[in-house]
């Protein structure tokens, strides 16, 4: 099986030894994004809403590197720090999509890269 690996500089560079996201056959599989600012590596100054914005934006760029977007979502994963903060990453998580949802895993978590409040993956279809 042939695989792609995804990249764009609209997205936050990898900090470790992992690809952004890797297309395998109609499949693209995407890394954990986390609330670092694309052009300078650092996490965004904010709290969970300003964190959740930044966050689905660098989704969608990756998602755009690989000529597709959030409607090619099948299934979200959302790791959160304190799941008290789900109502306000729901939100903005669900203005991302105008058709039916994609299946989705929520879990808290007891810490996460740079201590940041959340990190979301997906993996989206490209086939026909």
């Amino acid at each position: 099986m042939a695989m792609d690996i995804i990249e764009t500089d609209q997205a936050p560079a990898a900090i470790g030894p992992y690809s952004q996201a890797v297309k395998a056959s109609d499949f693209l599989y995407c890394s954990g994004q986390i609330p670092l600012d694309p052009q300078t590596g650092e996490v965004v100054d904010g709290d969970i809403s300003v964190q959740a914005e930044r966050v689905m934006a660098n989704v969608k760029a990756v998602l755009a590197a690989a000529d597709c977007d959030f409607s090619h979502i099948v299934k979200t994963t959302i790791f959160m720090q304190d799941l008290q903060d789900f109502a306000v990453v729901n939100e903005i998580y669900g203005r991302c999509f105008s058709g039916p949802a994609p299946a989705r895993s929520t879990v808290q978590v007891a810490g996460l890269p740079k201590g940041v409040l959340l990190e979301v993956e997906v993996v989206a279809y490209l086939g026909g």
